[in-house]
């Protein structure tokens, strides 16, 4: 279903296919909350945006975006020196690192807001900041950097003798090219749906990867495994950014 997708992935999805008319609004609560048991969105009011200053529901905080002239949500997953789906300010961009993840929502005049899920245990809060327009990675483009990051990852670790040490990572790998789809809401391109299923699935193989067993690693042997996976990972990241940002998407 829905439960493993990150928050900021749930929220671009379901909360552009809301902005279209696409899906109402108990499906886009449930969607976002997965799991959860709470959403709740707040600083609107501090970036000029109306209300009194309080926490707002989720669908309160989506509807006032909406009022002024919400286009689609799209979501960043940037990690430190690769802030891919960040555009600045500062600010936003160090919460996002931070959190490891962001929604950016793209207003009618050409500004945005972004917003950054904080969470603790079950209830998360999407806090409002100041932020702008970015740039994309292409879906193909993201689509095609990703199949070609998988090919070079796979004959790395071989080198490396992955079956070996990690018959899981090498399992991972052929399963790969098998993600099953993911569940997604009326209007996400197909494209779209299974790119973001192989970006969600390729991180996971890098940070399977990356284990070290308990510090059983050498620094010699824990270079050569980065140097293998980690520029999958900024695959992985760059195609999930593309999968969840309607800015990008092909023409439906």
């Amino acid at each position: 279903m829905t439960s493993h997708l990150p928050a900021s992935a749930r929220l671009a999805w379901w909360g552009t296919s809301w902005l279209r008319g696409q899906v109402v609004p108990d499906l886009l609560i449930d969607a976002v909350l997965a799991d959860d048991v709470t959403h709740a969105v707040a600083g609107l009011s501090a970036l000029g945006l109306g209300g009194d200053g309080a926490t707002e529901t989720l669908l309160g905080g989506l509807a006032r975006l909406r009022v002024e002239g919400a286009q689609s949500f799209g979501a960043a997953f940037p990690v430190e020196g690769d802030p891919v789906g960040l555009g600045g300010p500062a600010a936003f961009n160090t919460a996002a690192l931070e959190a490891g993840e962001a929604v950016v929502v793209v207003l009618g005049d050409g500004s945005a807001v972004g917003l950054v899920p904080e969470t603790v245990g079950a209830a998360t809060t999407w806090v409002a900041h100041r932020a702008a327009r970015r740039q994309l990675p292409d879906v193909g483009e993201a689509d095609r950097a990703l199949r070609a990051g998988l090919l070079e990852a796979a004959d790395a670790l071989a080198a490396l003798d992955v079956a070996r040490w990690r018959p899981e990572v090498a399992d991972r790998l052929i399963d790969l090219r098998h993600a099953e789809p993911l569940e997604a809401p009326p209007g996400t391109p197909p494209r779209c749906v299974e790119l973001l299923a192989r970006g969600l699935r390729a991180a996971e193989v890098v940070e399977l990867a990356l284990e070290d067993e308990g510090g059983a690693l050498s620094l010699h042997e824990i270079t050569r495994r980065e140097a293998a996976i980690l520029p999958l990972g900024a695959h992985a990241r760059r195609a999930m950014v593309a999968a969840c940002s309607p800015e990008v998407w092909p023409p439906a």
